[in-house]
């Protein structure tokens, strides 16, 4: 029998018997735990780089687990999150009325080469009138990834309509890129300068900052955004 994205979901529901809505500060354990169930499957099938096809099977499903585990947390604010990859492989025409809001409340302008989506994993909207509040990146490790989403977070804040999307990266930082301040690494200076905030699903100890911090203050900082638009909008 396989471990598959299935197993990995049933295991965070297991998890949320004990931690209940506070189950998503408990992602690195699940995610070490899920990996001895992976290789309990990977040695019945006689290979031997299990290493290799944990990060593939973790590349694959982080973000389809990231969904389950933010989209209760996300609706409980009144907002509603989806993949990027339904925008971009969708057209306007197949969307519903508020999805194709979403999609074109972040169109980033090219002049005369169009307009063109940004590459981000998650989004962030109100369900009411298609609002971006956030666009999420997620990657294992950092690499030249992060370095993209500073990318996005500049073009975003060039142009009036998409200027105060916030950008944000979640990532398990296996590297441990992200945990110490100084000696500054760069792909830590580029998310102190050029993004949001990076959120890491780690028990590893990290040197914290107001642009750097762990993953349990994810769901606090997109409500302190979704507050402040209800509070711009109430005046």
């Amino acid at each position: 029998m396989s471990f598959t994205f299935t197993d990995l979901v049933q295991l965070y529901e297991k998890k949320k018997e004990d931690y209940g809505i506070d189950t998503y500060r408990h992602i690195s354990e699940i995610l070490k735990e899920a990996k001895v169930l992976h290789k309990k499957y990977f040695m019945t099938l006689d290979k031997i780089d299990h290493e290799q096809s944990w990060r593939a099977f973790k590349g694959k499903n982080l973000e389809k687990l990231l969904v389950h585990i933010l989209t209760d947390e996300v609706h409980d604010l009144g907002l509603k999150i989806s993949s990027g990859n339904i925008l971009e492989r969708t057209s306007s025409s197949q969307l519903d009325k508020i999805l194709d809001r979403v999609k074109r409340n972040l169109l980033v302008d090219y002049g005369e080469f169009g307009m063109h989506l940004p590459d981000v994993d998650l989004i962030i909207f109100d369900p009411f009138d298609g609002y971006v509040l956030a666009v999420v990146s997620i990657k294992v490790t950092l690499r030249e990834r992060i370095a993209q989403t500073g990318y996005w977070k500049l073009k975003l804040s060039a142009a009036p309509v998409t200027k105060d999307i916030k950008v944000y990266f979640i990532t398990p930082d296996e590297d441990g890129t992200l945990s110490i301040k100084k000696p500054t690494k760069k792909a830590r200076a580029i998310v102190e300068n050029d993004i949001d905030g990076s959120y890491i699903m780690s028990e590893i100890n990290i040197e914290e900052s107001n642009h750097v911090k762990k993953f349990d203050k994810f769901i606090s900082d997109i409500k302190i955004i979704s507050e402040a638009r209800s509070n711009i909008n109430s005046k």
